[in-house]
């Protein structure tokens, strides 16, 4: 039986938010099978729940965000990547703030504190969302056109192109596959951080985002070039950091997907958008376990070894 997974103790990290710019603190904590990914603001005289869900998200305005009510969890993508890429189930998040950490603009110190942690298989029966047939979302005409797609596919595939029009990211690689079934999620997508243009900062900051972003945890680029003086982690790390942040908002899901997922200038509006299309559509879509762990794609088999 392929079997659920949650970490076998917590552990805690502590860091800035990057939209909020407010110090939070954040800890993670085993859960039940069953359980699936829980935010829980414990700042709150009452400590709140909020599922990771898609049919949650209320605002994806530069990230993913999450409510209950007046209750908001910010910027949970990137840690979503990180537990989708290491195949965890079950996680209690407790955070001090209403946004997460960023901590270095990946979700490298994710996978590295989900690991550190030690993931654990549970005794219960681990269930994937099946695509059966094709579900796409597209805006715009022509050079505008944005558009994202899942096919059926036995495993989980990413495919994503970008294009920005500015010399620094067309310099590097515009498009990349992730399967998961033949890539490490750890060394190829999760060190891919996230990037922001100058042009940008004051507009996004008298919107209430980027407070907390700075070279330490953003890849800074002006009109022309990156202004990081480390340079980039990967030849094509703008397009990895959109298969990255893909990863973690279409876990919002609640399972494991298995289909093949392509993008062309998507962004965290249009995968809400996809998922929820998904859920809409109960022919689309089947949930699945496998008893017999030979028969599920082997991107699922076995725990993520570390780096």
């Amino acid at each position: 039986m392929l079997k659920q997974r949650t970490l076998k103790s917590l552990t805690r990290a502590i860091g800035v938010g990057l939209h909020s710019g407010q110090r939070v603190e954040m800890t993670l904590r085993p859960a039940q099978p069953n359980t699936g990914i829980v935010f829980r603001r414990v700042d709150l005289t009452e400590p709140v729940e909020i599922r990771a869900l898609a049919t949650g998200v209320s605002d994806t305005r530069m990230a993913s965000t999450l409510a209950s009510g007046a209750v908001k969890v910010h910027t949970v993508e990137h840690l979503m990547s990180a537990c989708a890429g290491l195949g965890v189930d079950n996680l209690y998040v407790d955070i001090t703030a209403e946004e997460l950490p960023i901590l270095d603009g990946s979700a490298a110190s994710f996978v590295f504190l989900l690991q550190s942690a030690g993931i654990e298989q549970q005794n219960a029966p681990r269930s994937f969302i099946r695509l059966i047939r094709p579900i796409e979302i597209s805006e715009g005409e022509g050079a505008a056109k944005k558009w994202v797609r899942l096919d059926p596919y036995h495993g989980y595939k990413l495919s994503f192109e970008i294009g920005f029009d500015h010399p620094a990211v067309d310099a590097t690689g515009q498009r990349v596959v992730f399967d998961l079934s033949v890539n490490s999620y750890a060394k190829d997508i999760a060190r891919a951080r996230t990037f922001g243009f100058t042009r940008d900062v004051e507009v996004m900051r008298a919107n209430g985002l980027a407070r907390g972003g700075g070279l330490d945890n953003v890849i800074v680029l002006d009109d022309y070039k990156v202004l990081n003086s480390e340079g980039l982690r990967y030849d094509d790390e703008f397009v990895k950091h959109k298969i990255l942040d893909a990863m973690g908002d279409l876990y919002l899901i609640g399972k494991p997907l298995l289909a093949a997922y392509s993008a062309f200038r998507s962004g965290h509006a249009m995968n809400n958008q996809l998922l929820r299309k998904v859920l809409s559509d109960a022919d689309a879509w089947e949930v699945v376990s496998f008893d017999d762990e030979g028969l599920a794609p082997t991107g699922f088999v076995h725990i993520a070894r570390a780096w």
